[in-house]
C-alpha cells in the first residue's frame, strides 16, 4: 500500500456484498422493505406517544427518544447501502464517510446509555410505585434523556477524531458496507494497537457497564414482582418490562458480539452480519416489539387512526 499523509482521500470504495453479486438485488429488496417498516413503525410510536394524552408518562417519553434514535440510526446506514447495492460504482465521499462514522458512533453510544435509563424508569415504577410520580418528574426525565444524547455524541466526537487523524494508505477500499472504526483502522499506515485498545475500552464501558446496570435493575424488579400476591398484578408488571428486556437482548447481544469478538478468519463476514442486525434489523424490530406486546400502545394507535378518519369525514 502507498502511504498518503499530505492529502485526504476524495472517496472510499465500499465493497459491501460485491463478492456475492447474485445476492445484491434480493438484499436491495429486503433492506428497502425493512427501511420502510422501520420508518413507519418508529414514526407511529413517536406520533402516538406525543398525541395521546394517556401516554404522557416518563416511560413513553423515553420510548419516543428510542424511536427517534432508531429512526436516525438506520437512516444513516440504509440509503447509502441501497444506492451501492443498486450501483456498479460502490463509493462514498470522504465527507459522507465522516458523517456516517460520527452518526453511527453517536447514536449507538446514545442507545447504550438510554436503555439503562429506561430500565431505571421501570425499576422505580415497580419497586417504588408510590413515589414514581415524585421521582420520575418531567425535569429529571429531560435531564436523563439529555445526558444520554450528550454522552453518546461526546464519545463519538472523541473516537471520530482519534480515527480520522490517522494517516491512510491507498487504495482506499473498505471491506464493509458502511464507514466504521474497525474498517477504517485497516487502512492506516501506522500501528493501530493503541486505537484498537481504546475502541475495546470504550466498547467495554458503553456495553458491559450499562448491561450490568440493567441486569441489577431487573434483579430488583423480579424480586418485587414475585412479592405481588395476585397473578394479574404479576402479569401486568412483567408485561411492562418484557418489551424492554427483548429490546435490551437484541441490542446488547449483537453489539457485544460485534465489538468484543476475538479475531478469526470468519470475523470479517460475521462483523458485516452483526452490523446489519445491529443497524437495520433491531431498529425495525423495536417498534414491533413495543406495539405487539403493549396494549396501551395498540389502543392509542387505534384511537389515533379513528381520529384521523373522523377528521377526514
Amino acid at each position: 500500500m502507498t502511504p498518503v499523509n499530505e492529502s485526504i482521500p476524495l472517496e472510499f470504495i465500499l465493497l459491501g456484498f460485491s463478492d456475492r453479486p447474485w445476492l445484491e438485488f434480493l438484499l436491495f429488496v429486503v433492506f428497502f422493505i425493512s427501511y420502510m417498516v422501520t420508518i413507519f413503525g418508529n414514526l407511529t410510536i413517536i406520533l402516538v406517544s406525543r398525541l395521546d394524552s394517556r401516554l404522557q408518562t416518563s416511560m413513553y417519553f423515553f420510548l419516543t427518544n428510542l424511536s427517534l434514535l432508531d429512526l436516525c440510526y438506520t437512516t444513516s446506514i440504509v440509503p447509502q447501502l441501497l444506492v451501492n447495492l443498486h450501483s456498479t460504482r460502490k463509493v462514498i465521499s470522504y465527507g459522507g464517510c465522516v458523517a456516517q462514522l460520527f452518526i453511527f458512533l453517536a447514536l449507538g453510544a446514545t442507545e447504550c446509555v438510554l436503555l439503562p435509563v429506561m430500565s431505571f424508569d421501570r425499576f422505580v415504577a415497580i419497586c417504588r410505585p408510590l413515589h414514581y410520580s415524585v421521582i420520575m418528574r418531567q425535569r429529571l426525565c429531560l435531564q436523563l434523556a439529555a445526558a444520554s444524547w450528550i454522552t453518546g455524541f461526546s464519545n463519538a466526537m472523541w473516537l471520530s477524531i482519534l480515527t480520522l487523524q490517522l494517516p491512510l494508505c491507498g487504495p482506499f477500499v473498505l471491506d464493509h458496507f458502511l464507514c466504521e472504526v474497525p474498517a477504517l483502522l485497516k487502512l492506516s499506515c501506522v500501528d493501530t494497537t493503541a486505537n484498537e485498545a481504546e475502541l475495546f475500552f470504550v466498547s467495554m464501558l458503553f456495553h458491559l457497564v450499562p448491561f450490568t446496570l440493567i441486569v441489577i435493575s431487573y434483579a430488583f424488579i423480579a424480586r418485587a414482582v414475585l412479592r405481588i400476591q395476585s397473578a394479574e398484578g404479576r402479569q401486568k408488571a412483567f408485561g411492562t418490562c418484557g418489551s424492554h428486556l427483548l429490546v435490551v437482548s437484541l441490542f446488547y447481544g449483537t453489539a457485544i458480539s460485534m465489538y468484543l469478538q476475538p479475531p478469526s478468519p470468519s470475523s470479517k463476514d460475521r462483523g458485516k452480519m452483526v452490523s446489519l442486525f445491529y443497524g437495520i434489523v433491531a431498529p425495525m424490530l423495536n417498534p414491533l416489539i413495543y406495539t405487539l406486546r403493549n396494549k396501551e400502545v395498540k389502543e392509542a394507535f387505534k384511537r389515533l387512526v379513528a381520529r384521523v378518519f373522523l377528521i377526514r369525514k
